[in-house]
């Protein structure tokens, strides 16, 4: 009879206010704009060296920073531990990365290092080994539009 009326029962009141509370906050879930999507970092590059009895030679001798791969190879008749530092002109705190022992005659070894600008020094620890240096620039741009990235 109260139906007929145009009065409803107190609980289906009670549910419509309880439906309308959450339909508000519900609106304002997401609604935080602050958030903003950061850009992917470079895509990483692949450097090589090889590490000889007179030299170690770097290719190339100057990119743009970001994450880089860098392969050596050891073309020596002994086994070198090869170090990629911060060169002494770099005046922030610097990098210092070895790695194991290579073996000799074609042995491989890989570094990854997301490198900064600045000038850096590739060495093996054979002294009479001249070391490469390699200069690296302003940031490379972001891999944020290409296609297949992982």
């Amino acid at each position: 009879m109260e139906r007929l009326l145009g009065h409803t029962p107190l609980r289906a009141r009670a549910f419509a206010f309880a439906i309308l509370g959450v339909s508000v906050v519900l609106a304002g879930c997401g609604a935080d704009n602050s958030y903003k999507n950061q850009l992917r970092p470079p895509e990483p590059i692949n450097v090589t060296a090889n590490v000889s009895d007179k030299r170690v030679s770097v290719s190339p001798t100057g990119f743009g920073a970001g994450p880089i791969v860098l392969i050596i190879t050891n073309q020596t008749l002994r086994r070198q531990d090869v170090t990629l530092e911060t060169s002494a002109l770099n005046r922030k705190a610097g990098i210092k990365q070895s790695t194991g022992p290579i073996v000799p005659q074609g042995g491989t070894a890989q570094l990854q290092v997301n490198i900064a600008q600045g000038n850096y020094r590739l060495s093996a620890d054979d002294d009479n080994i001249a070391p490469a240096t390699i200069a690296v620039g302003s940031s490379r741009g972001t891999s944020q539009n290409e296609l297949l990235q992982p």
